[in-house]
């Protein structure tokens, strides 16, 4: 009986030698070089940053062109909570 992989372990293993981040399921974040992986999930990562749970909530994923104008709509004042004023949107 011939066993294959997932797509998803395949990926996995081209990540082999690249810089990826890992999150773990209690939110505690690793980022570094890829150095080995296994089918079972098991990675080892050299040159790591670790970036605990509680930070997570100043933590944003995104990509691209969005995330730049979101952040300079922040940077700008704009997109924080509403200030004295301005009536607040309806939520339902």
């Amino acid at each position: 009986m011939s066993r294959s992989l997932g797509i998803s372990v395949k990926l996995l293993h081209e990540a082999t030698g690249h810089i990826v981040t890992v999150e773990l399921k209690n939110g505690e974040l690793y980022r570094g070089s890829m150095v080995e992986c296994e089918d079972n999930w098991n990675c080892q990562l050299k040159n790591i940053t670790f970036t605990a749970k509680d930070k997570g909530s100043a933590l944003g994923v995104g990509r691209g062109r969005a995330v730049a104008m979101r952040a300079r709509a922040q940077a700008a004042g704009r997109g924080g909570p509403p200030g004295r004023g301005v009536v607040p949107p309806v939520r339902r």
